[in-house]
């Protein structure tokens, strides 16, 4: 007679419980990965215990440090490479209404919609992701700055769209190569500083 149930995972960890190792990994709350997963807390917390006792560490907080990926994970099997930063991959920002969110960056701006899930939404801002999660913005974020070759003209086109610049295109910098530096501020739904940045040559 064999084994009743599952047949043992081939892996540590069993994917449902990778999946909440690394939203823990990403500091998400127990009642956070819940809802995004569309489970309960304690089926979280259920992953959660069964991946610090199989990989016998002390609790949530060495959990969150380990460092460990899958069997089948690509991360790790490159060769050794001196460490360097690359481009900026992708910017989040936290929205009260993703729906309005999205309407706002999507329709408005003309940002092209990469994919939802859940409360995340991804747009695409010419190879850098906009990350857009909806829950309560808490103090000032990070400023999006939209770089676009004629600012006037965007300023034009955006204005009959209905967003309310806090002023207009004005000069931030000349340098002395003779390049100008040229910006306009709006807000998003949520009130959080965005801007138009353009460089403005003679030649």
């Amino acid at each position: 007679m064999g084994e009743r149930g599952r047949p043992r995972h081939p892996d540590r960890l069993t994917p449902a419980e990778w999946r909440v190792v690394d939203a823990v990994r990403h500091g998400l709350s127990n009642g956070e990965i819940a809802r995004r997963r569309g489970t309960s807390r304690d089926a979280v917390k259920f992953h959660v215990g069964n991946a610090v006792r199989k990989l016998g560490l002390a609790g949530r907080a060495e959990l969150r440090a380990w460092r460990g990926a899958p069997a089948d994970s690509a991360l790790g099997r490159a060769g050794e490479e001196e460490p360097m930063l690359g481009p900026i991959g992708q910017v989040s920002r936290t929205v009260s209404d993703l729906e309005r969110a999205k309407e706002f960056y999507g329709d408005v701006l003309g940002l092209p919609h990469l994919y939802t899930f859940g409360d995340l939404a991804f747009f695409d801002c010419d190879g850098v992701r906009l990350f857009l999660t909806a829950g309560e913005p808490k103090g000032a974020e990070s400023v999006l700055y939209f770089r676009v070759p004629d600012i006037e003209g965007a300023y034009d086109a955006l204005r009959a769209r209905g967003v309310e610049f806090l002023g207009a295109p004005h000069l931030i910098f000349r340098h002395e190569s003779g390049v100008e530096e040229w910006m306009a501020f709006f807000t998003d739904p949520d009130g959080h500083a965005t801007a138009l940045m353009s460089q403005v040559s003679l030649g």
